[in-house]
């Protein structure tokens, strides 16, 4: 791609401004990124260069960078394209690079565009570009007829003076279509005061969508979340959809514009083209421009949403060192049962029916009572799909029987049945049946919801709003950058991590990732980072990338098992002996090294590393491996059942974020069927403009019971006490 030197500063500079950071910023986050580099790494082992972005401002920057270079690549194929008819002036040409999205230059292009046969290339065809620019200039003082008397041929098939015209008039409707500057001025009016309007195709047809059987609202005030269910409700064949534009208003502005002399034999005509141009050709496109940006809008404000959900959901805090029993629940087929360890190895598996039509309640809870036995389970996790109300039930009356200290709690099964189906299960456990596996899935996500849920794709995560709706790319790769950013955040342990977790690793790809797996079965558990070398295909680029996510428990070097990079490790054992410690020191971490290492200027100076790189250090060996999931709420475990009959209004009880919508949040309190916390009803401290201001998933809240529909199965709640 030709870009230019000067606009590759001009890219920069508006990044810059956009994105409100120093223009040396971003300019070394582009020449990273052009070097191969990926964002967890520049954001975690290149903070001097940039000056400390996020992982947020990061992939932001690198999404504009994306669009504006695509912008620019754009423009210079329409300049190539203009200029190969012989059409481009140079006003047209400064137009073309001046313009700041893709609209505009669409709009520039539009009358250059090699077009399909319309209505006007035909008429220029039977020659009549003449009369339609006598019409335009307005000066004729014979009437249309006349001036159509000279362009009738029978041969061209222009047979009256009236087939003259109308061919005249759709020349000119076309022209006034494709002039960039009257589409500028329609659109932006169109946004401005434009009111979206649906309407029932079927009033007496039942439906979800019934509020917006008669609906309008301003398209500038019209929110993401009622844009994306009208689009649905449209797709579904319920609701036919338009915009009402300020028609009167566009046409007295396009007559001002057109119609510059009063002229008795062209101004009616006149008239009437600009009424048809509008309706005919303007405004079907402008429509369709703005419903597919307010659906871009809206689609990117719920893939935002989505993406803090979910890193919610990958960051929740591990339940280590406890053996699990993961439960799947299901009435016919039996609920399966999977007794997992504390590294998540499957010890057993079985099939119990306490549920109807078998109703085996006593045989289930003597099976379940000689696997707590047998292998110490202390936690019993319960998908919470159809049946677990009654599963609940079951566990609940056993605890009360045994007397050890087990605890159950209802785990979101979203996306279990989709893993359990995957070819990756299948890999993993070809000797098990689905439903094995799904409980498998539903033990592991409690012990370490990231590593299990990397295994899933993160549309069925059961976390978003409308996901099936989107652009099925733009989301796949916005989910993506957040799962990366959560693996990398977290780092994975190089000798347990599975290839669906290391292939989120910066750097490495979904080969690269089966080969770490199939040097580690052939060689053993890897002793050193280095050993990464000798893994197929993985060079010292990717190298570079990856290791300093990688950690090694009880490897050559204690240093492996922290987050310091290789690159760094010099300058992290030049800090140990300076303060008289060696690297075996940091084993259980080096309390009060902050203190010991206070002078950073001087300090990253003998060193030789920048400031940010050793404060990184020093943080790491303080607390080496440290899992950045440690500070996130913890899931509520229970002992006790609570039905949605038991609950009374004004009651308060603790429940877990489960999904952050834009409307509000949903609470899992334990009665298997979310409550709904308003928007308005999240607080009363201050306006809250989205949900996300004031919750997160996987957040531990308490609420009140403010109504309940057992009918309906609604719970209304509220975080106002």
């Amino acid at each position: 791609m030709n870009v230019s030197w000067e606009e590759k500063m001009d890219i920069n500079q508006k990044i810059a401004e956009e994105l409100e950071i120093k223009i040396w910023q971003v300019e070394a986050v582009v020449k990273l990124i052009d070097e191969g580099n990926t964002i967890p790494f520049i954001a975690r082992y290149r903070k001097e260069q940039h000056g400390a972005l996020d992982d947020e401002q990061l992939r932001n920057l690198n999404e504009r960078l994306t669009y504006l270079r695509n912008l620019e690549e754009k423009k210079e194929q329409v300049l190539a394209s203009i200029e190969e008819q012989g059409k481009l002036t140079e006003e047209l040409r400064e137009q073309i690079l001046a313009a700041q999205t893709q609209v505009m230059v669409e709009d520039l292009y539009r009358p250059y565009r090699p077009k399909r046969r319309t209505r006007a290339t035909i008429a220029k065809e039977k020659g009549l570009e003449g009369l339609a620019n006598i019409i335009l200039l307005q000066m004729t003082d014979r009437s249309l007829e006349d001036e159509a008397a000279e362009y009738l041929s029978e041969e061209k098939g222009v047979s009256t003076a009236q087939d003259a015209i109308q061919g005249a008039m759709d020349i000119i409707a076309e022209s006034v279509a494709d002039e960039a500057d009257y589409r500028t001025y329609i659109r932006k009016l169109t946004l401005e005061e434009g009111i979206l309007v649906s309407s029932a195709k079927d009033e007496k047809e039942k439906s979800v969508y019934e509020n917006y059987y008669e609906f309008e609202e301003a398209v500038k005030k019209i929110a993401g979340y009622r844009v994306l269910a009208i689009n649905r409700g449209e797709k579904e064949k319920f609701l036919t959809v338009k915009i009402q534009a300020p028609e009167e208003r566009i046409q007295r502005y396009l007559e001002k514009k057109v119609i510059t002399r009063e002229n008795p034999n062209t101004t009616e005509c006149l008239k009437e083209t600009l009424a048809d141009s509008y309706k005919r050709l303007i405004a079907p496109s402008i429509e369709r421009e703005i419903r597919n940006e307010l659906t871009e809008k809206a689609e990117d404000g719920a893939i935002k949403v989505f993406g803090k959900n979910l890193t919610q959901l990958l960051m929740q805090p591990p339940i280590t060192g406890q053996v699990v029993l993961g439960w799947d629940p299901a009435f016919r087929t039996g609920c399966k049962l999977a007794v997992v360890d504390a590294t998540g190895k499957v010890l057993d598996t079985i099939v119990v029916y306490p549920t109807e039509p078998q109703n085996k309640v006593a045989e289930t809870k003597k099976i379940v009572k000689g696997f707590i036995e047998k292998y110490h389970v202390t936690l019993i996790s319960v998908g919470n799909g159809t049946a677990s109300r009654e599963s609940e039930m079951v566990i609940v009356d056993m605890l009360k029987e045994i007397n050890k200290p087990v605890q159950y709690v209802i785990v979101n099964e979203a996306g279990a049945s989709v893993y359990s189906a995957s070819k990756l299960a299948t890999e993993e456990f070809p000797n098990f049946d689905v439903g094995q596996r799904s409980a498998v899935s539903i033990a592991r996500r409690l012990q370490d919801p990231l590593a299990e849920l990397v295994k899933i794709d993160p549309k069925s995560i059961g976390v978003g709003q409308y996901q099936h709706d989107m652009n099925q790319k733009k989301l796949s790769e916005a989910l993506s950058a957040v799962v990366e950013d959560c693996v990398n955040n977290v780092g994975v342990d190089l000798n347990t991590a599975s290839a669906s977790l290391l292939e989120y690793i910066s750097g490495i790809s979904k080969p690269i990732a089966k080969n770490i797996v199939a040097y580690r079965e052939e060689n053993g558990r890897f002793t050193s980072r280095k050993q990464l070398l000798k893994v197929a295909k993985l060079g010292p680029k990717a190298f570079e990338q990856c290791a300093g996510f990688m950690r090694i428990s009880d490897g050559e070097n204690p240093l492996d098992a922290t987050s310091v990079h290789p690159e760094s490790y010099q300058a992290a054992e030049g800090l140990l002996k300076m303060v008289g410690l060696a690297p075996e020191d940091i084993r259980g971490g080096i309390v009060g090294l902050s203190l010991l290492a206070k002078d950073r200027k001087g300090l990253a100076s003998k060193l030789d590393v920048g400031e940010l790189t050793l404060e990184d250090i020093v943080k790491e060996l303080e607390k080496p491996g440290r899992d950045p999931r440690e500070e996130m709420p913890k899931p509520v475990l229970r002992t006790d059942v609570l039905e949605m009959k038991d609950l009374t209004e004004g009651m308060i009880l603790k429940g877990t974020v489960r999904n952050v919508i834009d409307f509000g949040a949903f609470v899992d309190i334990g009665v298997h069927q979310d409550g709904l916390v308003h928007i308005s009803k999240l607080t009363d401290k201050k306006f809250v403009k989205h949900p996300l201001e004031v919750v997160s998933v996987g957040d531990v809240v308490d609420v009140k019971v403010l109504s309940v529909d057992l009918q309906k199965k609604r719970i209304q709640l509220s975080m106002i006490l």
